[in-house]
């Protein structure tokens, strides 16, 4: 398998908090255009995203909203823990990770099969987690029965927190690490490369004649120490947005994936014909160069940890060479990483 990017990502260039805490719109944040045919890079800024598509382009977002879920957990020996939900898998299943508390505010580290993980955990009256076992191979993720007083998104909204790590400064409301079409809950970390879109931008990437379809795909927990393949997600492509994707190419539009979980879940409902089918369930692909895309022409995307899979499949849609150029301009121009950080476009 190809050799994954690693560079070394100074402190300074960890977006410490939203756009708007930085005195930016959400659309005000910086955009790197990279095109992959003559290998140039664009400086820009988000708001400009409709200057660099071309009329009969379609984007495509992902709805899934984020939700609460973090929460403080006592283990049965009486130590206070962070508890990440994951992944709903049924009713009272989830995949959770468990965190141990190492300082004040965020700061906190993974709990991996290494050491004794807590049977049950209460999180307040009349909840708790049962611990089930690993999930799949993981050593940090894990399997419980989550028992709730009331329905899991209600007892959510009261009792969670949205997951931060400890580069960001300060605890922010969930509506920060919503985006604005943002519309069925359930991703653990925000769907982040879609935050800086407002109704403006939408309304003027419309007007141009570039076509907007929505897919849901809830994302994981991801944790800032893991360097691990994607696990299973839940991913739902419509009849609506299937047909939209297909209808595009087939007129010679560019197909553009808002965020790495757009192209996971349409090359997930691609078949063998390069032919997007709806489909609504499971899926475990991982994108790498080696495989390839089949029906996503471009991406915009947030700028990824060193060594993180997700630059597997930023190669395989901009090639090596311009992902390696990118990210030598990124790091001397001084764009932001994380989730309130900037954009990287990449297009034909």
């Amino acid at each position: 398998m190809t050799t994954r990017l690693a560079f070394d990502l100074p402190p300074a260039l960890e977006a410490r908090g939203p756009a708007e805490a930085r005195g930016l719109a959400r659309d005000g944040v910086r955009m790197m255009v990279a095109h992959r045919g003559s290998g140039e890079l664009v400086h820009a800024t988000f708001r400009d995203l409709p200057d660099h598509l071309r009329e009969g382009d379609l984007v495509v977002i992902n709805t899934s909203a984020t939700i609460p879920a973090a929460l403080h957990g006592v283990t049965e020996a009486g130590e206070h823990i962070a508890v990440h939900l994951s992944t709903k898998l049924m009713a009272d299943r989830w995949v959770v990770e468990f965190r141990r508390l190492t300082g004040t505010g965020s700061k906190t580290e993974r709990w991996t099969t290494d050491a004794a993980v807590p049977a049950r955990v209460a999180l307040g009256e009349g909840a708790w987690t049962d611990l089930i076992g690993p999930y799949h191979d993981s050593d940090r993720l894990f399997v419980v029965r989550l028992t709730l007083p009331q329905r899991d998104l209600d007892w959510l909204a009261a009792n969670g927190q949205p997951i931060r790590y400890q580069y960001v400064n300060n605890a922010w409301p969930v509506e920060a690490y919503q985006n604005v079409y943002a519309t069925v809950p359930g991703s653990a970390e925000m769907p982040s490369a879609g935050r800086p879109f407002t109704p403006e931008v939408i309304t003027r990437l419309v007007a141009k004649g570039v076509g907007v379809a929505p897919i849901v795909l809830h994302t994981g927990v991801a944790s800032l120490e893991a360097d691990e393949m994607p696990y299973p997600e839940r991913v739902k492509v419509s009849p609506t947005t299937a047909a939209l994707v297909n209808t595009t190419r087939e007129n010679g539009g560019r197909v553009i994936a808002i965020g790495t979980t757009v192209v996971r879940a349409l090359e997930s409902a691609a078949d063998t014909y390069d032919h997007v089918e709806p489909y609504d369930g499971w899926t475990e692909l991982t994108i790498t160069p080696e495989r390839g895309v089949r029906v996503i022409d471009g991406l915009l995307t947030g700028w990824h940890e060193p060594e993180a899979s997700h630059l597997l499949m930023l190669e395989a849609i901009a090639g090596r060479d311009l992902l390696e150029k990118s990210y030598d301009a990124s790091l001397a121009e001084g764009y932001l990483w994380h989730e309130f950080g900037d954009v990287h476009l990449i297009v034909p």
